[in-house]
């Protein structure tokens, strides 16, 4: 008996070290590869990947002792989805306090379905506590930065709207979004309609970025897609003027001209046959899903109602009607 009791006493004494150590541990700041360490926690990561993820990214620990500790915490399933920066002085427990509390500390900036990519910096330079490594970058500086040297920025960020811890960078939170686009597009091409004339993902989210300027109703938007879609195929020119409007750039007043029409640009679509270049803004899912499962008909004319809907025709005759009866306003 007095064996057991002694064998009793020192696994408590054991459990009482382990405890303290764990202790000590969880309220001691955490190595740091570099001075700020960042990560995006996405929906759907486990506590584990979680644990992982802060380790690839420069915790100096083992992924196994933040694991456990998130889940001896009894917390890890209360992770919220968001941007985290761990900065000098960052304890295990503080660490765990930021991805939990959620709303109550995280900040968030939205980017809107048809932004501009300079609307996009625009909107990270006015979000606030947001580190902006990125403001002093080019363009083509910036994408090389995310890892996509050569690639233009126009059109590769999802519109959403993105949480983040104080500090995080700008840079972090763009790779979030351009992480997103590329799932939604991989995700939307892989259920395309058979027969499109669209050779690549990239072909896809050009043209998915015209039909999210030119769609003015949502229920329009596949039909719209359709227009375009017979027009790449019998290769009729796309004729459309957000494409010009985003060629002439700040030259642009606000007012399209005929003129404006007939200046050449990349992004002339009256000028040019095909997709233009690059994207012309960002598409939301709503518009990528309609490029690549357009309607099937046969109308290749649309004109604006002044309602935000649209009067649909198969032929230049229809169209020019329609155009005299809701734009000139003709019997």
């Amino acid at each position: 008996m007095r064996a057991f009791t002694r064998a009793l006493l020192g696994l408590l004494l054991a459990a009482i070290a382990l405890a303290g150590a764990a202790a000590w541990w969880i309220s001691r700041p955490l190595d740091l590869a570099t001075p700020v360490i960042e990560l995006s926690v996405e929906p759907g990561m486990t506590p584990r990947e979680v644990a992982l993820g802060w380790v690839a990214a420069g915790l100096e620990t083992s992924p196994e002792l933040l694991y456990e500790w998130f889940r001896w915490s009894g917390q890890a399933r209360r992770i919220r989805a968001g941007s985290y920066a761990a900065e000098p002085g960052t304890t295990p427990r503080q660490l765990l306090d930021k991805m939990v509390q959620g709303d109550e500390q995280l900040e968030t900036v939205r980017f809107i379905e048809g932004w501009t990519f300079k609307q996009v910096r625009q909107a990270l330079a006015q979000a606030p506590h947001l580190r902006p490594i990125t403001a002093g970058l080019s363009e083509a500086d910036l994408m090389r930065a995310l890892g996509l040297p050569g690639l233009s920025a126009e059109g590769r960020f999802f519109p959403d709207t993105y949480r983040y811890s104080r500090g995080v960078s700008d840079l972090t939170v763009l790779k979030r979004s351009r992480q997103a686009m590329q799932q939604r597009l991989d995700a939307v091409w892989a259920e395309r309609m058979q027969g499109l004339p669209l050779k690549t993902p990239e072909e896809a989210l050009i043209l998915a970025s015209i039909v999210e300027k030119e769609t003015g109703r949502a229920a329009d938007r596949a039909r719209i897609a359709g227009v375009f879609v017979n027009r790449l195929r019998i290769g009729m020119p796309l004729q459309t003027d957000p494409t010009v409007i985003y060629g002439l750039g700040d030259a642009f007043d606000g007012n399209l001209r005929k003129r404006d029409l007939q200046t050449d640009t990349l992004w002339n679509t009256y000028t040019r046959r095909g997709l233009p270049p690059t994207p012309i803004a960002m598409p939301g899912l709503a518009s990528l899903r309609a490029t690549v499962r357009p309607e099937v008909s046969g109308d290749l004319y649309f004109v604006a109602r002044g309602d935000g809907s649209s009067v649909f025709s198969p032929t230049l005759e229809a169209h020019n009607r329609a155009v005299n009866q809701y734009q000139r306003r003709s019997p």
